[in-house]
């Protein structure tokens, strides 16, 4: 669910802040296909002549890129690009920046004014957290407790954008009064991975009965997972289509 809604009208800033409860997740360029896979196990037979089957039609190899994936040949999924831009909250980056087998390029609160988009839990969003870490679940939060999220991150976001606002009409230096602003403000970024990358980073941060590891991620950037795995299954469908088939796993 998307909100993108003004703060109260008797705030300050009532004009200029959002709230939103999504994320945006673009492929804006990929040199990636099911077919860079073949070409680059092959050359271990056919040496050059592998180029040759570059525009080869990858469906009869279906077999070959299953066997890598299932045998867990990883370094012919290398051979491939993907470049996402990434906007959410700053939280979300946090986390994302932990792959480092990314490449991250993220807008700076040092050289410009931070736009006033903010996150804020959606409706659909489980609150409470039951259980230990590591064995723990979330429940569904009650009405008056995704009322007071909903109203608190609305009140304190709008109360710090005021005063990082006032900062810098002030002359204070952009990188100093950023500082009064919480992880929920949105950034955005570009992120490049190969294939390879990209399947140990959906491992990771989907959670998915049919996975041969279980995992518990934050719902935030598995919304972003979500995303990024639609691009992926979109442009290598047998290398996707693989990948699920062996338990999600990345080779």
């Amino acid at each position: 669910m998307t909100t993108d809604e003004a703060a109260p009208s008797d705030t300050p800033s009532a004009a200029e802040i959002r709230f939103r409860s999504d994320v945006t997740v673009e492929l804006v360029k990929s040199s990636a296909s099911d077919a860079d896979v073949l070409f680059a196990a092959r050359v271990s037979t056919a040496g050059e002549k592998s180029l040759e089957q570059v525009g080869a039609d990858a469906e009869g190899s279906a077999g070959l890129i299953n066997y890598l994936m299932r045998d867990r040949h990883g370094s012919p999924f290398e051979h491939n690009q993907f470049t996402f831009y990434v906007s959410a909250p700053i939280f979300v980056f946090r986390e994302f920046m932990r792959h480092r087998t990314f490449s991250y390029n993220e807008e700076s609160g040092r050289y410009r004014k931070l736009e006033p988009v903010f996150y804020v839990p959606g409706a659909e969003r489980k609150l409470v957290q039951e259980g230990k870490p590591g064995r723990y679940v979330f429940v569904d939060g009650t009405p008056e407790q995704h009322a007071l999220v909903d109203t608190t991150t609305r009140r304190v976001c709008t109360e710090a954008y005021r005063g990082y606002l006032e900062m810098l009409e002030a002359g204070v230096a952009r990188e100093v009064a950023r500082g009064v602003l919480p992880v929920s403000i949105y950034s955005s970024m570009y992120a490049t991975c190969n294939a390879r990358a990209l399947m140990n980073f959906l491992s990771l941060r989907t959670k998915r009965e049919d996975s041969t590891f279980p995992s518990f991620p934050q719902r935030e950037i598995e919304m972003v997972a979500e995303r990024m795995e639609e691009h992926f299954a979109a442009t290598m469908p047998l290398t996707h289509a693989a990948w699920n088939r062996n338990g999600r796993v990345a080779p």
